[in-house]
């Protein structure tokens, strides 16, 4: 395996820890270096084809689930800010009549 394609492998790897602990500030920076490093190893003339499809195929997978964990994760995000705005509600009708 080339370099290109171990850097590769390696940053799916990061990512998907990353991913696991939802740590965005590095998805989102991973996602970056991955980017970059797809099109370095799309341009590296010496490419194992077999290798490279079988990387982006995985990378194609990890994404996928990546848009899964975000979707939860704004759901999530979206129903925290629903219970605050009703409790800020309820605190104001609260001290209306308080």
């Amino acid at each position: 395996m080339n370099q290109a394609m171990q850097q590769l492998n390696e940053t799916r790897a990061a990512l998907s820890a990353a991913m696991h602990n939802k740590d965005w500030d590095a998805i989102g920076e991973l996602d970056r270096v991955c980017r970059e490093q797809v099109e370095v190893a799309m341009q590296d003339a010496g490419r194992d084809e077999q290798a490279l499809r079988d990387t982006m195929e995985q990378l194609l997978a990890l994404y996928g689930e990546l848009v899964k964990v975000c979707t939860a994760q704004r759901t999530a995000i979206g129903e925290e800010l629903t219970a605050v705005r009703r409790s800020s509600q309820g605190a104001k009708v609260y001290q209306m009549f308080g």
